[in-house]
């Protein structure tokens, strides 16, 4: 696989125009938001594991971590990358250009909420110099193997999961009891956003 895959794939939604060469690396999260002129956070960042023998991407924003708690909670197993050598045979880009665009059949695709803070983020594109500009919504839409995992790992069809350690913007603080009342209701298949406690403060 390699950008020319990513283009191809993006070309069914009319995106591939969208798709940015860089003349300098973006194959990490802080290149790539330097070649993108974004902060780092704006970066989405596909990160591969290996579940019941099988690769799967959870793209997170730049700055969030998986929750290693939550992972287990949602797969029902610890957190394991994929080496390099997985990533290129399981996924089909090799590290530096892994993203949710012309990857194998098969691989599932998980979407972080930690993106959806932003108007737009920018995952990479199948090579170590490129990026896609894309709002939430068309991640959402042409993310591979995404919209139809009905029930998947307990995930509602379609819905962006939140499986991200605490990610809460400059000047924003959230608590830990509305996070968990999101994640609960993202694995029991709500769609909905629970109401902001009174102590949540933005």
């Amino acid at each position: 696989m390699s950008i020319t895959a990513v283009r191809a794939y993006l070309a069914r939604f009319g995106l591939d125009s969208k798709v940015l060469e860089f003349p300098v690396s973006s194959a990490t999260v802080e290149l790539a938001a330097e070649a993108a002129g974004v902060i780092p956070a704006r970066i989405a960042k596909s990160l591969s594991f290996k579940v019941d023998g099988e690769a799967i991407l959870i793209v997170t924003a730049g700055d969030a971590k998986v929750d290693n708690a939550k992972f287990k909670a949602a797969f029902h197993t610890k957190a394991k990358m994929l080496t390099p050598d997985e990533v290129t045979e399981m996924i089909g880009h090799a590290i530096g250009g892994v993203c949710p665009f012309g990857i194998k059949e098969g691989v599932k695709v998980y979407l972080d909420e930690s993106m959806k803070r932003f108007d737009s983020v920018f995952p990479a594109a199948g090579s170590s110099n490129s990026a896609i500009e894309l709002t939430c919504d068309q991640l959402e839409q042409v993310a591979q193997n995404h919209g139809d995992r009905e029930q998947q790992h307990g995930f509602g069809d379609g819905a962006f999961c939140q499986i991200s350690i605490h990610y809460a913007p400059p000047g924003c603080r959230i608590s830990c009891v509305f996070w968990k009342k999101l994640f609960d209701r993202v694995l029991t298949g709500h769609r909905t956003t629970p109401e902001l406690p009174a102590e949540a403060v933005c």
